[in-house]
């Protein structure tokens, strides 16, 4: 199936490690353009030598913490030096701390809104002229399962991850006149190096895989194929979803 990718320039955010470097590797098998992003400068250059190396394509990598102001400009900058303009951005971010109410300050709580809600919304406002003006665009947010269902122990995410569902949902009635598709994608129990932490931090987190139908952690790559495909021509219908890929974990019916 040919997903009509080819050149598109797609801004994956925090993608050095993870689920973000996993969609950065999918949409360069897909002959997307791929810019990356991360903290760790290392593991961002080793990320870019690896896709660089084995899907024979140039990678813009761009180092920076997007939860801060002034390094997002200079990241924003550095994009719009080397391209016109951005067709598919995926948001994405490390996860805040773990946590019950009482154990976090209001330090935690104001830092949690800057990674996860300041972040995303500024991205898309620097990026979505270039779609409006081309009629063209996917926007994707990557956040959590405990959008849809809470989380033990993470309140921080449960609650502002949320605010980002409901703003993607809101834009996609706003962009839908543009071609711009707007939709959320919540990873479930995947094996990270985020989710090997928290059980790490948590052991009560081994527990989990008992409350998944399929038994198993997920995959990177997994996530990965359903991102891509709504970034792809093929998902030019779906917009203002919340796309859960989390083997079933998730019991809600809607």
């Amino acid at each position: 199936m040919d997903l009509g990718l080819k050149n598109k320039v797609a801004f994956i955010a925090a993608s050095s490690d993870g689920l973000g470097k996993a969609v950065a590797i999918e949409l360069a098998k897909e002959g997307a353009t791929i810019i990356i992003n991360g903290r760790n400068k290392a593991k961002l250059e080793n990320t870019r030598n690896d896709i660089e190396q084995t899907y024979n394509t140039k990678v813009l990598a761009v180092s920076g913490d997007l939860a801060k102001e002034d390094e997002r400009e200079i990241i924003l900058k550095t994009i719009f030096n080397h391209h016109d303009k951005v067709d598919i951005l995926i948001t994405n971010t490390g996860g805040p701390p773990s946590g019950k109410f009482e154990d976090l300050s209001m330090e935690d709580w104001d830092n949690t809104y800057k990674l996860l809600l300041a972040s995303t919304v500024a991205l898309i406002k620097a990026i979505l002229p270039g779609m409006k003006q081309q009629q063209w665009g996917r926007i994707i947010a990557i956040t959590s399962q405990a959008v849809k269902q809470p989380v033990d122990n993470l309140i921080l995410s449960n609650s502002v991850r949320a605010s980002v569902a409901g703003l993607i949902k809101t834009l996609a009635s706003e962009l839908g006149e543009h071609s711009i598709t707007v939709n959320n994608v919540m990873p479930g129990y995947t094996k990270t190096n985020r989710l090997l932490s928290l059980i790490e931090s948590n052991p009560s987190f081994k527990s989990a895989i008992d409350e998944i139908p399929l038994k198993r952690f997920g995959n990177p790559e997994e996530f990965a194929a359903a991102v891509t495909f709504l970034a792809s021509e093929r998902a030019s219908y779906i917009t203002g979803t919340s796309l859960a890929v989390d083997g079933g974990w998730i019991k809600h019916i809607l």
